[in-house]
């Protein structure tokens, strides 16, 4: 057998930069290159194989661990699975950095590579310079907090122990139904000692994504189900786009008029201007989609995992005799909701299912209702995009005016706080691969790090980032990755001085948005209520701060400077960011949704004591589905 002999960190580099992914005949390179901050637990190990053969796996410097991980997970999203990065880290709190980043990335089910460097194997020096000491373990140390947010975790002891974890690495990142983020620790000494590995071991791989289906008698029952329903309705989740189901579908739902609602996953599975598309569905939903929802008879879940947003905390499907066929490549999320269950590609299942619907299709009533919810639903969008408010905008009429003057291929990329709520329900997507939120974990800070993400997968498309004040101060600096790589990004930063979401959710729970706004103490309370609401504001200047990083700055004081701002950035050559200011009190309203948030049971205060009675009263409509 001819070997090469080769350290650790060499070994692994030459191994990642032959692995490739194949489906429906299509190959590419899995992984596109390593994005690391060196320090002295992966300096001479990762870092000197990555300096000896640049030409292996590109390097791409990061300024936040977990930034570059959002960034990997945007990436791996936008090339819905088939490729991503991976991220290596000196060990201790470089390490630790990325524990965000790998859960949301496997709450999202998106293969991300983590290489965080680790305390010596050997423990000759022990304790080293960032190492935990356990009184009662001798191998433990910080990457163990890795194990419980990876899909698959392993620890390199010796160098070749590096040969079955790689592969099973690989193994797990390139499964529909088992992805997330993968961690091989690597002890620093390790990465540095050499081993003779068979050449077979970096020879061409290609790892084939199956699509695979149901069996025959489940994919009949399922037809039947549907066939017996007078109000179905497909929520079409994440899956039909990673699996690029989108043209069967739209083909299935124009032919049987079975209407489409849609998560935050899977918006963009159909366009929203489709006589089928209803938009968002459950706690950001819309009116369409939540009124239909409630009178369901049959939900077909396709590619979705039904969280609590999704299913408005048990409460978005009120038919008693409901039933649910799921579609879903991953076991867990097909057996849901009592649900008949379909385990497979969703692709491959529609395309099967089709022609078992032939000749079938939902009453001209039920089209019509459809049809004239949809309509109206978006007379309610062109509403609150035209609001007029002052003298501050409202949130609504800054995203109508980003989704007016963005082409159709154009990516919005958000994250967290209140915006993916309001983008959920108004923002009109017109490509697949147009709307790109990260709500599985909702991860403040993922914005711009994803957004490069997405850019990087996609460079002939726009991106456009939005981003509230709070997740902006919480991870901006990757806007200085987007300049080093010339990966032009339009941030839009909406500052509402605080947290505005949780300030919502504050006051509706009759908490007056306590702890949530930017201001100086008044009267000893950073309370947000009528008695403490009128503290110094703070001498904050997030415009000045952004264009210190480097970027292109406009100030927008209203949607009509907003507007031109948005021209103006269409010619810059480097990432843009317009702020702009935005009432924190005018809010999108909910549409017949409900989310379980619990208020507590005993207050001194009589608006908690009110908000817990509505909130009892509320909670009469979640159902079990068994």
């Amino acid at each position: 057998m001819q070997t090469h002999r080769l350290t650790t960190a060499q070994a692994l580099v030459r191994f990642l930069a032959s692995q490739h992914v194949e489906r429906d005949g299509v190959e590419h390179r899995f992984i596109e290159g390593c994005f690391g901050i060196f320090g002295h637990g992966n300096l001479t190990g990762v870092g000197q194989a990555l300096a000896q053969n640049p030409e292996l796996l590109t390097y791409y410097q990061a300024r936040n661990e977990q930034a570059m991980v959002h960034t990997a997970a945007g990436f791996a999203k936008m090339r819905n699975r088939l490729a991503t990065f991976a991220c290596t880290t000196s060990i201790g709190p470089g390490a630790t950095n990325m524990i965000t980043g790998a859960a949301a990335a496997t709450v999202n089910r998106l293969p991300v590579l983590l290489l965080p460097g680790d305390v010596f194997a050997s423990r000759r020096p022990d304790p080293v310079l960032q190492q935990l000491e356990s009184p009662l373990r001798g191998d433990v140390s910080v990457n163990d907090a890795f194990i419980p947010v990876s899909r698959y975790f392993d620890r390199m002891e010796r160098p070749e122990q590096l040969i079955p974890a790689a592969l099973s690495a690989m193994r797990v990142l390139t499964s529909p139904a088992d992805t997330g983020a993968v961690t091989l620790s690597l002890p620093q000494d390790v990465q540095t000692e050499a081993f003779d590995y068979p050449d077979e071991f970096f020879g061409r791989r290609v790892w084939h994504i199956a699509r695979q289906l149901p069996d025959g008698p489940a994919l009949e029952r399922a037809a039947a189900v549907i066939r017996a329903a007078t109000r179905p309705l497909i929520i079409a989740g994440g899956g039909v786009i990673y699996s690029e189901a989108s043209d069967v579908l739209r083909r299935l739902v124009t032919r049987t008029g079975i209407p489409v609602a849609e998560t935050q996953a899977g918006k963009g599975s159909l366009p929203f201007d489709h006589s089928g598309a209803l938009g968002g569905v459950g706690a950001t939903g819309t009116l369409a989609a939540n009124r239909i929802a409630a009178t369901a008879d049959v939900v077909i879940g396709i590619g979705t995992r039904y969280s609590d947003f999704t299913t408005a905390s048990r409460t978005a499907f009120q038919k008693p005799e409901v039933r649910f066929v799921n579609v879903n490549v991953a076991e867990l999320d097909s057996h849901k909701l009592g649900g008949l269950p379909l385990t497979g590609d969703a692709r491959a299942t529609l395309e099967a299912l089709d022609p078992m619907l032939h000749g079938w299709s939902v009453s001209d009533d039920y089209r019509r209702e459809c049809e004239q919810l949809r309509a109206e639903w978006d007379s309610e969008v062109s509403r609150l995009y035209n609001l007029g408010h002052a003298p501050l905008p409202a949130q609504s009429e800054i995203l109508g005016a980003v989704n007016d003057l963005s082409a159709p291929r154009d990516v919005v990329v958000c994250a967290a706080g209140s915006m993916p709520g309001d983008l959920h329900k108004l923002w009109r997507t017109r490509d697949v691969k147009g709307y790109h939120v990260e709500y599985g974990y909702s991860t403040m800070g993922y914005e711009i790090a994803g957004g490069l993400g997405v850019k990087l997968a996609d460079p002939s498309r726009e991106v456009y980032v939005m981003v509230g004040d709070g997740s902006y101060l919480m991870m901006a600096q990757e806007i200085v990755t987007s300049i080093q790589e010339r990966a032009k990004l339009t941030v839009v930063l909406v500052d509402n001085e605080g947290f505005a979401s949780i300030g919502g959710l504050s006051r509706s729970k009759g908490m007056a948005g306590f702890g949530t706004r930017y201001r100086y103490r008044s009267e000893g309370s950073l309370g947000d209520d009528a008695a403490h609401a009128n503290g110094e504001r703070l001498p904050v200047d997030l415009a000045l701060n952004a264009e210190g990083l480097g970027a292109v700055v406009f100030r927008a004081r209203n949607v009509e400077e907003l507007r031109d701002a948005l021209v103006a950035a269409k010619k810059a050559e480097r990432t843009v960011v317009i702020h702009v200011l935005a009432d924190r009190y005018e809010a999108v309203p909910a549409y017949d949704s409900w989310w379980d948030v619990p208020v507590a049971e005993v207050s001194e205060s009589a608006e908690v004591a009110e908000a817990q009675a509505e909130h009892q009263r509320d909670q009469t409509r979640r159902r079990w589905h068994l």
